[in-house]
C-alpha cells in the first residue's frame, strides 16, 4: 500500500545532525526513486538473489543483496560463499556517480567527494515488520564515507555513539527519497532501524510497500 501519509510530502529541515553525519530529506526526485525501484527488480533476478543473512545462526528480518562485493557478517568477498557460491553482480557506475553527488553536496567538500570511490552496495529491503539492531559498519577497511538512500515507506532511524549500542542517541525520521551521510567523527557510529511506518510511501512509487534502503561503501579491498 502506498500513499495514505506521504511522508515526503511533508515540509522537514536538513543539514548536519551531528560533525560528520548529514540528512537531506527529499535528495531523491520522484522519477529518480522510480528508476531505481525498476532497477531494484532487476536486480532481484540477478546471480545473487535477495536473502535474510544469518547472524549468529539467526536470518534477520531485511532481506539483502549486494553489488561489488558480497557482504557477510564480518567480511566482504566477491562470491556469496553462504549461498552457495556465486559471483555477485558488478557494482554499477552510475552508483558510483550517485555516491560522488551525495558526499559533495552533503558535506559541501568537493575534494572528500571526488576522492570517494564506492565499491560496494547493500541492498536491503524492509517489509512493515522487519527492523535493523544497532551496528556499526565497520568491515571496510578505508575511512570513507556511508551513502544512505532510502525508498518507500518511512523508517525511524536511530542514530547512536560511537561507543556502544546504548544511549546516547538521536532518532530520525528517513522517508522516500531521503539522503543520509556517516563521515568523519561519525563514519563508525552505531546505528539501526527501529520501525517501519507502513503507508507512508509516495503514490506511484511502484514499490507496493515496504522500504529499499541502498549504502554504498568504499570497502578498501582493492588495494589490498
Amino acid at each position: 500500500m502506498e500513499s495514505l501519509f506521504d511522508d515526503s510530502a511533508l515540509p522537514r529541515t536538513g543539514g548536519a545532525v551531528r560533525p560528520g553525519a548529514w540528512h537531506l530529506p527529499g535528495w531523491l526526485d520522484a522519477a529518480a526513486q522510480q528508476w531505481i525501484v525498476r532497477r531494484f527488480f532487476e536486480w532481484g533476478s540477478g546471480p545473487v538473489p535477495p536473502h535474510r543473512t544469518r547472524i549468529n545462526g539467526h536470518p534477520m528480518s531485511v532481506q539483502s543483496l549486494c553489488l561489488g562485493w558480497h557482504w557477510s557478517p564480518g567480511s566482504y568477498s566477491r562470491t556469496a560463499g553462504d549461498l552457495g557460491g556465486q559471483t555477485v553482480a558488478p557494482m554499477e557506475e552510475w552508483l558510483v556517480r550517485l555516491g560522488k553527488q551525495a558526499v559533495a553536496e552533503a558535506t559541501g567538500d568537493p575534494q572528500r567527494a571526488q576522492k570517494y570511490q564506492p565499491d560496494a552496495a547493500i541492498v536491503n529491503y524492509y517489509d512493515a515488520h522487519a527492523v535493523m539492531g544497532m551496528h556499526q559498519d565497520a568491515e571496510e577497511r578505508i575511512n570513507a564515507p556511508v551513502v544512505s538512500l532510502s525508498i518507500g515507506d518511512s523508517a525511524t532511524f536511530r542514530l547512536g555513539n560511537t561507543e556502544n549500542r546504548n544511549r546516547p542517541w538521536q532518532e530520525i525520521r528517513l522517508a522516500s527519497g531521503d539522503l543520509f551521510v556517516f563521515d568523519g567523527p561519525s563514519r563508525f557510529a552505531y546505528h539501526g532501524v527501529t520501525k517501519i511506518h507502513a503507508g507512508t510511501a509516495p503514490a506511484g512509487l511502484g514499490l507496493g510497500g515496504g522500504r529499499i534502503n541502498i549504502t554504498l561503501r568504499q570497502t578498501g579491498l582493492e588495494a589490498v
